[in-house]
């Protein structure tokens, strides 16, 4: 039997899960808060569905430290390395928590995955990280369930098991595909396996339709969560990780020097105090991202800023994020969509994924990747009915294969 897992960052996880739901508890009264977690559950979460408009910013917040808390739990019980990969699944999950995953849609797709190790007579912690991501695809699983009449909770079961089966194999496969240039893999897996199973789920009889359920405007008490998270980031990096704050700057500073390619664990790489310097950087420049383009702070947005967060100890840092962000940007210049949009500040945020491209190539090309992935996210949801939540991953996969082939073949040799 693997030891048990002690890694040092499994306090600092722990506390982020309970700051979360704590923060629940002091917005929301108690009292409404398990009528929130009901509805969360029972409503149909295509994307887009926003649980601070579905239940209120307590429920939504609890949600995400309950998803947070399933995940870490998931991750010590199978021994999983507790590296930056690990930040990156905890991050992810209590982003989405906040939009689309809950405490019981996530639970098929994680028996899926299990069955999969023992399938292959692996240990689960090879695929516990895979299973976790994969369920980007759990409004696949509530609307089987949900849906009026139209599904059963046999039947979404047994479609989130099968895909928690399938999707590891597939995400490892389109991982070679993009060559480390999209950050969001599993969204790029997630989107194709969609495109075949909201067609089978047509033909057999369901209509389900993309949701557009957005709360508009910013949320003092959010606000403020959203800061102070950032800020005990920093504050950590800087003073708790046992070394002076002048090195932990150097860390950073030599953190910021690489391209982000996957993988690039900075955990491991730079440790704790760079790392954690690096999450609080960047989730302030998500943050005054949306103050500064209009932006609201809502759920899906919220989310978006943790999942940066996440990845900031897996290839996001200020000098490969900014180019790809301002290519957003000047998309909505030029285009006929403006940053406004609920699905352009989105794409502002999650178009990060694309960070690497920036890092590999240069800061231009950065610039043309976030200015495509913006045009290209805002036609891939329609087809697949909202039911792949990392869209954004998705489109940037398409958008990483198609220059990560193109740009070595264009640049002029020297």
């Amino acid at each position: 039997m693997a030891p048990p897992n002690t890694s040092p960052v499994l306090p600092l996880l722990w506390a982020y899960s309970a700051l979360l739901a704590a923060a629940g508890f002091v917005i929301t009264p108690a009292g409404q808060l398990g009528p929130g977690l009901a509805q969360i559950v029972l409503t149909e979460d295509a994307l887009i569905t926003d649980y601070m408009l579905v239940a209120g910013p307590g429920p939504a917040l609890v949600n995400a430290g309950l998803v947070a808390a399933i995940s870490i739990a998931t991750l010590q019980h199978a021994h999983t390395p507790f590296d930056g990969s690990a930040l990156v699944v905890v991050g992810l999950m209590s982003g989405f928590a906040l939009f689309g995953k809950n405490g019981l849609n996530l639970w098929p797709i994680l028996l899926g995955a299990r069955l999969y190790a023992w399938y292959r007579r692996e240990p689960f912690g090879r695929y516990a990280a895979a299973g976790l991501t994969a369920t980007a695809l759990a409004p696949v699983v509530s609307y089987f369930v949900l849906d009026n009449g139209w599904g059963t909770l046999p039947a979404g079961i047994l479609a989130g098991a099968a895909i928690g089966f399938l999707l590891p194999a597939l995400a490892a496969y389109t991982y070679r595909l993009q060559r480390g240039m999209n950050l969001y893999n599993t969204g790029f897996a997630c989107g194709l396996a969609a495109f075949l199973i909201v067609p089978l789920m047509n033909a057999l009889g369901a209509a389900p339709a993309v949701q557009y359920r957005w709360a508009s405007g910013r949320p003092l008490p959010v606000l403020l969560l959203s800061f102070g998270l950032c800020a005990l980031l920093l504050l950590a990096g800087l003073f708790l990780c046992g070394q002076p704050p002048s090195a932990a700057l150097r860390g950073y500073r030599a953190l910021l020097r690489t391209s982000g390619r996957a993988p690039s664990d900075y955990l491991v790489q730079f440790g704790p105090a760079p790392t954690l310097i690096n999450m609080g950087t960047n989730g302030v420049i998500a943050l005054g991202f949306l103050l500064c383009t209009g932006g609201d702070l809502n759920g899906p947005t919220l989310g978006a800023i943790l999942t940066i967060l996440g990845f900031s100890a897996y290839g996001k840092h200020a000098r490969n994020m900014l180019p790809v962000m301002g290519g957003v940007v000047l998309g909505s210049v030029c285009m006929h969509w403006s940053l406004s949009d609920s699905a352009v500040q989105l794409a502002g945020l999650f178009c990060t994924a694309l960070a690497p491209v920036s890092g590999r190539f240069g800061w231009p090309y950065g610039v043309l990747a976030g200015f495509l992935h913006a045009s290209v996210v805002l036609c891939t949801s329609s087809p697949v009915a909202g039911m792949n939540l990392y869209n954004n991953g998705f489109s940037a996969g398409l958008v990483a294969i198609v220059l990560s082939a193109l740009i070595p073949a264009l640049r002029r040799p020297t």
